[in-house]
C-alpha cells in the first residue's frame, strides 16, 4: 500500500507541475485512438500494438499554418511496451502519417503507465498514464508535448465502463492545456466477441473552451475479438461537429510476447489494457 501511495503522490505532483508551466495550443493526433483500461503487460513481458486509423472523410483545411489536413490520411504508430512491475509499464511510440503517397514521421513518444495492480481482476480499477512527445512541424505547433491520462473504470462479467479524462499539454509560446476526454462502454457477447461504443472529444483550452462547432466530438462503434494469438480492436467513428473528422476507421492489432521462463498463456494481456478484458479476467479467475 505504501508503494502505491508513493507513486500516486508522485503522479499527482507531476500533473500539477505540468499544468502550471504549460501554455498555448496543442493539436490532437489520430495516431492512437484508444481508451486505456488499466491493464498492463506482465512483469518482464514485451508487447506490441500496431495502430492504424484512416480518415475517410476529414478536415480539408490544415489545423494551423504548415500543418496537413486530415482528409484521406492514414495515421498510425507501432507501440512497444514492457512490464516493469505489476503496477508499472513503460512504452515507446513511433507515430507516422501517410497522405498523397507521402510518408510523414512524427518522431517519437515515451510513456509511463501506473495502474492498480491486477486491474483486469477488479470491479473498480484506476491508473494514470504520462506520455511525453517530441513532434514534427507538420503535426503540431509545439515541439514538446505531454499527455496526462487518468484511467477510471468499472466492470463485471458482462459490461465495462471506462473514462479517460485526458489533459493534452503543449509547451512553449504556442502551446496550451486542452481537455480531451475519452470513454468506453462495452459488452461481452460470448465466443470472444465484444462490442460497444467509444467516445473521443477535444473541448479546447482549459478555462477557455472552444465554441461547440469548433470542438471535436466523435462516436465510434467498436468490436473486439481474438484472431489466433492476436487481439484485434476495430471501429468506425462518426464526427458529431463541423470541426470533427466526419468518418474515421480505426484498427489496433496487438501481440504479447511470452515471458521468458514461463509457459505461454493463450489469453496473454496486451499493453495499455487488453483489447478483450473479459477474456483475460476469466482466465485469471475473476468473479464479478
Amino acid at each position: 500500500m505504501a508503494r502505491q501511495r508513493s507513486y500516486t503522490v508522485a503522479a499527482a505532483s507531476l500533473t500539477c507541475a505540468s499544468l502550471l508551466i504549460a501554455s498555448g495550443e496543442t493539436a490532437r493526433a489520430t495516431d492512437e485512438i484508444q481508451v486505456y483500461n488499466a491493464g498492463i503487460a506482465d512483469v518482464g513481458q514485451f508487447t506490441i500494438q500496431q495502430h492504424l486509423n484512416y480518415v475517410a472523410l476529414g478536415q480539408k483545411d490544415p489545423p494551423f499554418p504548415g500543418g496537413f489536413p486530415s482528409n484521406h490520411s492514414l495515421n498510425g504508430t507501432p507501440e512497444f511496451a514492457y512490464g516493469v512491475t505489476d503496477w508499472w509499464e513503460l512504452g515507446l511510440y513511433l507515430p507516422f502519417a501517410v497522405q498523397d503517397r507521402q510518408f510523414l514521421s512524427d518522431a517519437f513518444k515515451l510513456r509511463t503507465l501506473f495502474v492498480s495492480p491486477h486491474a483486469e481482476q477488479q470491479n473498480l480499477f484506476y491508473g494514470v498514464n504520462f506520455e511525453l512527445s517530441y513532434e514534427m512541424p507538420k503535426f503540431a505547433q509545439t515541439r514538446w508535448g505531454l499527455e496526462i491520462r487518468p484511467i477510471i473504470g468499472v466492470r463485471n462479467s458482462q459490461y465495462e465502463f471506462i473514462v479517460n479524462p485526458i489533459v493534452d499539454i503543449g509547451f512553449g509560446s504556442k502551446g496550451e492545456a486542452d481537455f480531451a476526454p475519452a470513454a468506453r462502454l462495452a459488452r461481452n457477447f460470448g465466443n470472444d466477441l465484444f462490442a460497444g461504443f467509444e467516445y473521443y472529444a477535444d473541448f479546447g483550452e482549459i478555462g477557455n473552451f472552444s465554441k461547440l462547432p469548433d470542438q471535436q466530438h466523435t462516436l465510434f462503434a467498436v468490436t473486439d475479438f481474438k484472431a489466433g494469438v492476436f487481439d484485434v480492436n476495430f471501429g468506425v467513428g462518426y464526427g458529431l461537429t463541423p470541426a470533427s473528422d466526419r468518418l474515421v476507421v480505426k484498427t489496433i492489432i496487438g501481440y504479447a510476447f511470452p515471458v521468458p521462463g514461463q509457459k505461454r498463456d493463450a489469453n496473454m494481456r496486451m499493453s495499455s489494457g487488453p483489447v478483450n478484458p473479459f477474456i483475460h479476467a476469466a482466465a485469471r479467475g475473476f468473479q464479478p
